[in-house]
């Protein structure tokens, strides 16, 4: 009795986990050996509240969404040959997925498929032709089996963002697949790992006849893109990175360099997850106050130049809990059609606050903060305000710097007192005719 009780209350508690926002997650491999081959990295993700679905790339009943809802909020591919995708979903689903705020990672190995290549140019991704791979005849590792494909990548070749890629890495990273490079001409992608000044992409098993497609430190082996929506999608090269092997494998370069016992491939691997997922790097903006200096509530319009106070309340997602967000570099504009002023917040427990004085300028504006910083999400809020002229009674009815000119009217007044005065009566002293 006790072991059926046991086994209701598992079923119950991975349903609610299964329908937990944000934790929904579809696996897509090529075939079933890489749950095996990859059983670390899945079972991280299960550890960390993810109830993982796993399913073959080309299973026919796949979906992602059904009845105008998403049934999935991360999609993972670890099938990069995949030539089809089996259902309703294809290469627009996806775009469309990541459109509707849906999360991506995507693994890649040198036997990449058509699907694969379209998505990631749809990202502003270019992964190089099938059966390339990248090559670095200086930085490769002892077990390398000769073509010089299973490299060695060093930590100072990632991203400096804490926030994606983690604490700084000591250990080298081992990389084998295919690479990338970036559209110069979209600012969303982020380059979080490049590869060495000497390694190049190209086919290991070809003469070298023309130009590889990426050469040095262009050529990318993990990249990610945030969209404007903050939906967040990671391209890796190599489908071997997750591995188990990998994970658990020493690095020591092939020209006797130092050895180290493990890679850095499951920090990283980890971090990249999390921060793909939205685990992290999340922020949100809680509550908004603006009121004249001395008082506590808006008034419904502000007057031209006075003294106003503002605060914003700016929260970030740790751990699945909602904390006060810690920065000093968050700015708010006071925008009409251009900033009118801009300020710095001053941070105090996750609240941020300043006052200012309003322009001399009276029209609709907006109390603007854009905050947007490499590893969070995009936080944005407007609260737009009027802000009126003076009234009648509210002008000064001396103004010091006109004290001249009130001075020459008094003056000129006094003068034609005196001149009326004078003329009216003065009287000529008149001689009596003579007769």
């Amino acid at each position: 009795m006790a072991i059926k009780e046991a086994g209701i209350l598992f079923a119950i508690v991975a349903l609610c986990v299964a329908n937990v926002p944000g934790k929904r997650t579809l696996v897509l491999v090529d075939d079933w050996s890489v749950r095996e081959t990859h059983s670390v990295f899945f079972r991280s993700l299960r550890d960390q509240g993810f109830a993982l679905t796993f399913k073959t790339a080309d299973d026919t009943s796949l979906a992602l969404i059904k009845y105008g809802e998403y049934l999935y909020d991360n999609l993972v591919l670890f099938s990069p040959s995949v030539e089809e995708f089996g259902g309703s979903v294809d290469v627009s689903a996806i775009t469309n997925f990541i459109d509707g705020g849906g999360n991506v990672l995507i693994a890649a190995n040198s036997n990449i498929g058509d699907p694969m290549r379209e998505l990631a140019s749809e990202c502003g991704v270019e992964f190089d032709e099938e059966s390339s791979a990248v090559i670095d005849h200086l930085n490769y590792d002892v077990a390398d089996d000769g073509k010089h494909t299973l490299i060695v990548a060093e930590p100072d070749n990632l991203i400096n963002a804490p926030m994606i890629v983690g604490d700084k890495l000591k250990e080298p990273l081992l990389f084998r697949g295919v690479g990338m490079v970036s559209d110069p001409e979209n600012p969303l992608v982020l380059s979080v790992l490049r590869a060495s000044s000497t390694a190049y992409s190209y086919k290991p098993d070809e003469k070298i006849d023309e130009f590889p497609m990426a050469v040095g430190s262009s050529t990318l082996l993990v990249a990610a893109l945030q969209a404007r929506n903050n939906a967040r999608v990671v391209f890796v090269g190599s489908l071997d990175f997750f591995s188990d092997k990998f994970f658990q494998s020493s690095v020591q370069k092939a020209d006797k360099g130092k050895k180290f016992a493990k890679s850095g491939n499951e920090a990283l691997a980890l971090n990249l997850a999390r921060w793909t997922f939205k685990v992290k790097g999340v922020l949100k903006v809680g509550e908004v106050s603006h009121h004249l200096k001395g008082e506590k509530k808006p008034p419904t319009s502000y007057t031209v130049m006075q003294q106003v106070d503002y605060s914003v309340v700016i929260e970030e997602l740790n751990d699945d809990k909602w904390v006060p967000f810690k920065a000093d570099d968050v700015q708010l504009e006071f925008v009409r059609i251009d900033p009118f002023v801009r300020t710095s917040l001053k941070p105090k427990g996750g609240k941020f606050s300043t006052s200012f004085k309003l322009p001399d300028v009276y029209g609709v504006y907006q109390f603007k903060v854009d905050y947007n910083r490499v590893g969070y999400t995009r936080l944005f809020s407007a609260t737009q305000v009027s802000v009126r002229p003076l009234e009648h009674t509210q002008y000064e009815r001396f103004i010091v710097s006109a004290y001249p000119y009130y001075a020459s009217a008094l003056s000129m007044m006094g003068g034609v007192f005196l001149l009326s005065f004078v003329f009216l009566h003065y009287k000529e002293d008149t001689k009596d005719k003579k007769e």
